[in-house]
């Protein structure tokens, strides 16, 4: 996520008009904190990935086993526990396909806890996840009573002064248009001349997009900017040719392509573009206490399941193949303090 200022606005854009949210409603019944509902658990040297996914991934059974080497770095009370807390801050109402309640309507599904899941196999420790708010999440690391948060948090200067990171994955914003649509973003602000574009209010891509239609009008050019009232209305607008395109958080984006896949407005991809804007490649970490030595084990873990192909077949079974990394790094350089 890029900030807490943005955070809510974010969720809503993940979560609103879809068929997910209302499954995630349960988890509201929870409070403020809670022991999630895991999904069933996989044999011996296995994770399975989408499971109860209520049709946003694909179920992928993947072979991964402890890495002794990697286990090793961890911290002794952490490795002696046999157990990797695992922090997600999806409460109330969840963020597919990231974090949210599965379609048995109780249990924590989404590519985030499945990634904790990944990483606390090859550390061979078992994975419990704890749900939270997002603040409670922070807490909980705080504390101590969670080892390390997988959560969609963006790695910016100002939380390394509390926290350690291990980058997974690319912290992107989307286009949505049409599948029969051949218009593609291409990294180029310039390839928006002439179109109609929909954004969320009080967004982070929607700073972004304003600031390309400002340069684009001193140019001469002209890009069109719309706001809908919700989501329904933004997908009605796209669906009826009123708009060719929609700017929003990329995993939004992701889940909703799964969700027309089979209809007659199918939708797609047309582009990515840095949550942190031209400067900065923004990214999604592991997050952990500060000096807890969890960071380098976790990243190394990360690092075996690039290697060795899991890494990429989870990003393929939720449909976030466009945010892969080739590596994960400890405390890569984040979003700067004036713009985190």
């Amino acid at each position: 996520m890029r900030t807490l200022r943005f955070r809510s606005r974010l969720i809503r854009s993940l979560t609103a008009g879809t068929a997910v949210a209302t499954l995630a409603a349960g988890l509201a019944a929870c409070g403020g904190d809670s022991d999630a509902a895991t999904t069933k658990a996989d044999a011996a040297g296995t994770v399975t990935v989408g499971q109860l996914s209520n049709g946003a991934a694909k179920q992928t059974e993947l072979k991964v086993s402890e890495v002794k080497s990697i286990s090793a770095e961890l911290p002794d009370s952490v490795r002696k526990s046999g157990k990797l807390v695992i922090g997600v801050g999806a409460l109330p109402d969840g963020f597919p396909p990231l974090a949210y309640v599965g379609s048995d309507q109780k249990t924590l599904t989404g590519a985030e806890p499945d990634f904790g899941r990944l990483v606390a196999a090859v550390l061979g420790l078992q994975p419990e996840l704890k749900n939270s708010t997002w603040e409670n999440m922070f807490v909980g690391i705080d504390s101590g009573k969670v080892d390390v948060a997988f959560s969609n948090i963006t790695d910016t200067e100002e939380r390394k002064k509390k926290y350690d990171f291990a980058s997974y994955r690319k912290d992107n914003l989307g286009f949505e248009v049409l599948k029969k649509s051949t218009w593609n973003f291409e990294g180029d602000y310039e390839n928006l001349a002439g179109k109609t574009v929909a954004v969320d209010n009080g967004t982070n891509q929607e700073k972004i997009l304003l600031e390309w239609q400002s340069k684009l009008k001193k140019e001469g050019k002209k890009l069109t900017v719309k706001h809908f009232a919700s989501k329904n209305s933004t997908y009605l607008a796209l669906t009826g040719g009123k708009i060719d395109a929609y700017f929003a958080a990329n995993p939004g984006v992701a889940y909703h392509i799964t969700q027309t896949a089979k209809s007659p407005n199918a939708t797609r991809s047309a582009g990515t573009f840095s949550g942190a804007g031209t400067s900065l490649q923004g990214l999604i970490a592991a997050t952990s206490k500060k000096d807890s030595g969890i960071a380098k084990p976790v990243a190394d873990a990360i690092n075996y399941l690039i290697k060795n192909g899991q890494y990429a077949k989870w990003l393929a079974a939720w449909n976030l193949s466009n945010e892969a990394v080739s590596t994960a790094e400890v405390n890569p350089p984040g979003l700067p303090e004036n713009n985190s």
